[in-house]
């Protein structure tokens, strides 16, 4: 009788010694470092860049606003301030803190800001007796 074998064979697969990770080869720059930074270069057709002696220059954002002011709406809180300002005492920080339940930061810069620079009003600041900060718009 025959007898029939059967025959396994296993391989183990495996790779030979695994060589060292090598970082590819850094490539020439392209471009040159320039020493100075130049203005981009213009198309063909564009136009010349006018020089700047001869531009004329604008003026202030706010040069002629002081003048030209307008007067704030009936029940705006910037129409509440003016009115507490133009009292014959003025008013406090905090007077004015609750008519506009503004923070401190919010008020004197309103008063810097609108006030001052915007409207063109100059802000008298007094101490009264208790010792609190007086603001009033000073009279003509």
């Amino acid at each position: 009788m025959n007898s029939t074998e059967t025959i396994s064979t296993t391989t183990n697969a495996t790779a030979g010694p695994q060589a060292a990770p090598v970082m590819p080869k850094a490539s020439k720059a392209t471009r040159k470092a320039t020493s100075k930074k130049q203005p981009p270069k213009a198309a063909k057709g564009a136009k010349k860049p006018v020089a700047k002696s001869t531009v004329k220059k604008a003026a202030k954002p706010g040069a002629k606003k002081a003048a030209t002011a307008k007067l704030p709406r009936e029940f705006s809180k910037k129409a509440i301030v003016l009115d507490l300002l133009r009292r014959k005492t003025g008013a406090t920080m905090a007077e004015i803190m609750t008519a506009t339940d503004w923070q401190v930061h919010s008020v004197r810069g309103f008063i810097s800001g609108a006030l001052g620079k915007k409207m063109g009003l100059k802000v008298e600041s007094t101490k009264n007796d208790a010792g609190d900060r007086c603001y009033r718009i000073a009279g003509k």
